[in-house]
């Protein structure tokens, strides 16, 4: 459980407040995060942070607040760039976690500034003729396709055709097949008829040593 202290705040107090309250800002938290955290480090109740922060600290640190709510908009924005430029943003946006400024050596925050816009631009120059690189690619590749599913399409078309005349000439053939066996049948019919009626016509008659003979 945090101590809480009633003594008055020293001079390191203050800048610990200030410290990780702007931390705080620049990167989009709360203040009663910041007050919170505060508590924890120095063994006060965050309201008493919070109340020395409104009450005394915030009025020296104007001008870093500021700033730090700058640097909290130039990150959200960078963000919200879209995902192809992901790597260029990345790097264009890297920045101190303490400070709030891009890390570098001997330049100041504006000419680094600068130089990261150019350099970003000129990335995104690469990567937008990348881009448009590929995409002539894919519209090559896509008019190929076109072409190729209309040749599929007339092959398509042709065989469909023919399987359609195949069909017919089998209805055409099925039939005089059918119509054949009609014929034959009716020509065994009468031939069976025939045959009948000549067993009819015929007559016979027993001789006198007991044969048959047919009667004319």
């Amino acid at each position: 459980m945090t101590a809480v202290r009633q003594d008055a705040w020293s001079t390191e107090d203050d800048l610990i407040l200030a410290e990780v309250t702007l931390r705080h800002i620049r990167e989009g938290s709360t203040q009663l995060a910041a007050f919170e955290e505060v508590g924890e480090k120095i063994g006060r109740t965050s309201a008493a942070c919070g109340f020395r922060w409104n009450s005394c600290v915030r009025k020296k640190y104007e001008s870093a607040i500021s700033n730090a709510k700058a640097q909290r908009q130039k990150r959200s924005y960078l963000r919200k760039q879209p995902a192809i430029l992901g790597p260029q943003v990345a790097a264009l946006a890297t920045l101190d976690a303490e400070e709030g400024l891009f890390k570098t050596e001997g330049v100041s925050d504006e000419t680094l500034s600068m130089d990261a816009v150019i350099r970003f631009l000129r990335q995104w120059k690469g990567t937008a003729q990348e881009s448009n690189r590929q995409l002539k690619m894919l519209e090559k590749e896509l008019r190929e396709k076109e072409d190729e599913l209309l040749e599929l399409r007339c092959e398509n078309d042709r065989l469909s055709k023919e399987v359609n005349e195949v069909q017919t000439d089998y209805r055409v053939v099925n039939d005089d097949y059918k119509a054949l066996i009609q014929i034959m049948d009716r020509a065994r019919r009468l031939a069976f008829l025939s045959e009948e009626e000549e067993e009819l016509k015929t007559r016979f008659k027993m001789d006198a040593n007991g044969n048959l003979e047919r009667i004319e």
